[in-house]
């Protein structure tokens, strides 16, 4: 399949988000609203159907989790060395070294589908079920310090990690889920991925923060090159299947959540900076997740 072919559809959709939010006078609550039953509903069905039907097996897909898992945690043993390189002002680091290695879960289940079907999205499922707690224990580590909460009970109410933990067990157990049932969550998740790619286009912001823009650019270099870059040499390495290769490199050079930006702004963090980095990392992967698939092939 064409590489723009793969990628056009599901970014014209994150375009179509940013016009809409300018376009129209629905106001933040219908957005708000909409954002809530994406991330509380629908995605997680997505999650718990794709984890739930497919055939777990380790053997062959532990290569790729020693990819992903393994790119990842480079992403947060760079992003922490911004701290003494560039000596940033006070909750610039905590704030954003967050975009260094946290992922847009929407953007990736999009482009999985793409890529390989049923087989990719249930790949990607698997890859964000183990990346999901490694990525917010990192997160909420760098802004603990300014948060009423504990790690685990921020853990305790992701719903995207208790929706893949609920369908791998389920999965182990031996459990099948009747046929009206999975189409019902199949669909709800097809509507979660048009929906959240429209969440992500409506939810950026262009406007550049001058004072931080050395420590950002490192950031923004670390997620969309460092990252697929080490993911490519890995699974090259490894001799990771086609599609696995794809798959891994894919979610290495994906742009940061927009749960990144909740996330800081609860816990007493720099929301305009994080909102800035994901929005531009956004904005760049438009032209850097080509080039990754390329590479790939």
């Amino acid at each position: 399949m064409n590489i723009l072919t793969i990628l056009i559809p599901d970014f014209s959709l994150i375009l179509i988000g940013f016009v809409l939010i300018r376009a129209t006078d629905w106001g933040p609550a219908f957005w708000s609203g909409l954002e809530k039953l994406v991330y509380f509903v629908l995605f997680p069905a997505l999650l718990f159907a794709s984890t739930a039907r497919t055939a777990l097996d380790f053997h062959t897909t532990g290569r790729l989790l020693q990819v992903a898992l393994t790119a990842v945690g480079c992403g947060i043993a760079l992003g922490w060395l911004a701290k003494p390189l560039f000596r940033p002002g006070p909750m610039i680091f905590e704030s954003g070294v967050q975009t260094a290695f946290r992922f847009n879960s929407y953007i990736a289940l999009a482009v999985a589908f793409r890529l390989g079907g049923e087989a990719g999205t249930s790949l990607m499922a698997l890859i964000i079920g183990f990346a999901v707690p490694l990525c917010n224990m990192a997160a909420v580590h760098a802004l603990a310090h300014r948060s009423n909460g504990s790690l685990l009970k921020e853990m305790a109410k992701n719903p995207l990690l208790l929706a893949t933990a609920g369908g791998t067990i389920f999965n182990l157990c031996g459990g099948v889920l009747p046929e009206v049932l999975m189409i019902t969550l199949t669909r709800m998740g097809s509507a979660s991925i048009a929906l959240g790619l429209l969440m992500v286009g409506a939810g950026l912001k262009l406007d550049a923060l001058a004072e931080a823009r050395g420590i950002s650019a490192y950031f923004l270099a670390i997620k969309l090159i460092a990252l697929p870059a080490i993911a490519l040499t890995l699974g090259r390495w490894l001799e990771l299947p086609p599609l696995q290769l794809q798959i891994a490199v894919m979610f290495c050079a994906l742009p940061t959540a927009s749960s990144a930006f909740v996330l800081a702004t609860r816990m007493g963090g720099n929301g305009p900076l994080v909102a800035y980095l994901i929005s531009a990392g956004t904005l760049l992967s438009m032209f850097t997740l080509p080039l990754w698939l390329l590479l790939t092939r």
